[in-house]
């Protein structure tokens, strides 16, 4: 079975830092172009950073460029976001996804919460 397993989230203070873990298994990841997601109560899913398969290929949603810091360990078939300097607007549901081949593979989710 395919999936996509997220870990590290919590409650921090404002200023704080958090790092989220994507773990994969069932496949390897290492040609998928992966990204984070955050979804807070009542707002759309949002992109916040991609990478693509070559790890130096990121991108960055313009409210976390500085912040957050995308990035991957394909022996370890794990993505990661680092997350610093969060603020209360911060706070949502992160999932991880993978893309290849116009296959989506998504995780269930880790809250992040952000106390101000």
């Amino acid at each position: 079975q395919v999936q996509l397993v997220e870990s590290g989230g919590g409650l921090v203070q404002a200023g704080g830092s958090l790092r989220l873990s994507c773990a994969g298994s069932g496949r390897t990841f290492s040609s998928d172009a992966m990204g984070w997601f955050r979804q807070a109560p009542g707002k759309e899913r949002e992109l916040v950073a991609a990478i693509g398969s070559i790890a130096s290929i990121t991108n960055y949603a313009d409210s976390v460029k500085g912040r957050f810091t995308i990035s991957r360990d394909n022996a370890k078939n794990t993505a990661y976001l680092q997350m610093n300097s969060l603020k209360p607007e911060d706070a949502a549901v992160y999932y991880c996804n993978a893309i290849f081949l116009g296959t989506t593979y998504w995780g269930q989710g880790t809250q992040v919460t952000v106390s101000s």
